[in-house]
């Protein structure tokens, strides 16, 4: 539901118990998104086609050679740069070699997680069959031992050729030197100081056939697999919780937008709740029962209290609901002038107004219009009074030939039809104009 432009009643959905409010309104809404978005999300699980995942643990060693270093932090304890060996894992010529060993074209693509504080890759595939997705993992993780290692080995002997080639130039040179120290005299500076040559170029040489020799008997040590995939028994997805609460959220989301958007546009009045929220005007009773004396001494008590003057008109919203049903009661417990409205003269007669709504036949456009009738009329409304009795009014004679119900005066004397009938020539008694 939704308030005029012009009405200076406040707008509702401006705190949380509005909206609360609103969806206690609308629940009904709601609960139908609420309960269609969960089919919906059944309904996509069913169509959606199984995947199983397969895990398979790699424990990541050092190659003793070549290794980037890695600082050691509360997630990560091992001087191993795992976080890089997760992205070679992950990479073109890994995928490249385990679909050769694998033996299949096109393999899915891998996930690679490092578990806080350890030197383990856990290497995820998620496959439509569970075979391929174990298949697929194992040939991954070896594909990465094979490539880690032969780029250790690969390293190894680039060094070697490195060493090999220094131990040569070093080797060359130290002959030299020995050569030109037998042809120097002893105690000589010359002497002392190819001496001294000789001697560094030695322990050059030492140095380098050490470092050869560790590269020739070092032990390449790529890793391990420690826990092989296997085929899962059960599907990974799709995920009942997933896809049941994911609809469900939607569903919810969705309704209280749709509950939102029907109670803007909705400005039907079905209950005195309704009328104040819409209408900023208050509800001093409800008719739809007949009046017993505590309520109707309420309603008297609220109009006189709120009553500016001494004639009081009663509005009715629809105007073929009448007024009687109010003025009626109102006429004899009240000191004032009841104008029922059937009387040309009323509105401009009246001092205030007191509106009769029908819930369920009226609008809050039908208020709001009515509001600014009386508003031009300079007639202030004192509040309404709601009833579910949408009986329309009787249809009145003519002035001349039948009187209508007539004023309803302070003494509580009302002239109806039937006095009309017994004395057609008696005048009717109505309150003096303004």
């Amino acid at each position: 539901m939704s308030l005029p432009p012009d009405h200076p009643a406040r707008r509702s959905g401006t705190d949380l118990a509005d909206h609360l409010a609103l969806l206690r309104r609308r629940w009904l809404l709601l609960l139908g998104c609420f309960l269609s978005g969960g089919t919906a999300g059944l309904a996509i699980m069913s169509v959606t086609p199984a995947a199983y995942t397969a895990t398979t643990h790699v424990l990541v060693t050092p190659v003793g050679i070549g290794e980037s270093g890695n600082q050691v932090t509360n997630r990560q304890r091992e001087h191993l740069n795992l976080d890089t060996e997760a992205q070679v894992a992950q990479s073109a010529v890994v995928a490249t070699r385990a679909a050769e060993q694998s033996g299949s074209t096109e393999l899915e693509p891998v996930e690679v997680t490092v578990p806080p504080n350890s030197a383990v890759l856990a290497i995820t595939v998620t496959a439509a069959e569970p075979g391929d997705a174990a298949l697929q993992s194992r040939a991954y993780a070896q594909a990465y031992l094979d490539h880690r290692a032969e780029s250790a080995r690969e390293t190894i002997t680039a060094q070697q050729r490195l060493v090999a080639g220094k131990l040569r130039q070093t080797g060359m040179a130290l002959s030299q030197v020995i050569d030109q120290l037998q042809t120097l005299p002893r105690g000589t500076a010359e002497h002392t100081r190819v001496t001294h040559q000789q001697n560094v170029l030695a322990r050059q040489v030492a140095g380098l056939t050490q470092r050869h020799d560790q590269l020739r008997t070092l032990a390449v040590t790529p890793g391990e697999i420690i826990s092989a995939a296997t085929p899962p028994p059960d599907p990974s997805a799709p995920s009942l919780p997933l896809h049941l609460g994911s609809g469900l959220m939607a569903g919810l989301l969705l309704g209280a937008a749709a509950a939102q958007v029907r109670d803007r546009l909705d400005t039907r009045l079905r209950t005195a709740a309704d009328v104040e929220r819409l209408t900023g005007l208050p509800v001093l009773a409800d008719v739809s029962r007949p009046l017993g004396l505590g309520a109707l001494h309420e309603l008297s008590s609220a109009v006189l209290a709120s009553c500016p003057g001494k004639r009081l008109l009663v509005k009715s919203v629809p105007p073929a609901l009448g007024g009687t049903q109010v003025a009626v009661p109102l006429a004899a417990n009240v000191p004032l002038a009841v104008l029922d409205g059937t009387d040309v003269n009323d509105l401009a007669k009246a001092d205030a107004a007191l509106l009769l709504i029908g819930l369920d036949g009226a609008g809050a456009d039908d208020v709001a219009s009515t509001v600014r009738m009386l508003s031009r009329q300079s007639v202030p409304i004192i509040g309404a009074v709601t009833t579910t009795d949408l009986t329309p009014a009787p249809v009145l004679a003519p002035r001349g030939q039948h009187s209508s119900l007539g004023k309803l005066v302070a003494s509580g004397e009302i002239e109806t039809s039937m006095t009309a009938r017994t004395a057609p020539t008696s005048p009717v008694r109505r309150p003096s104009g303004r």
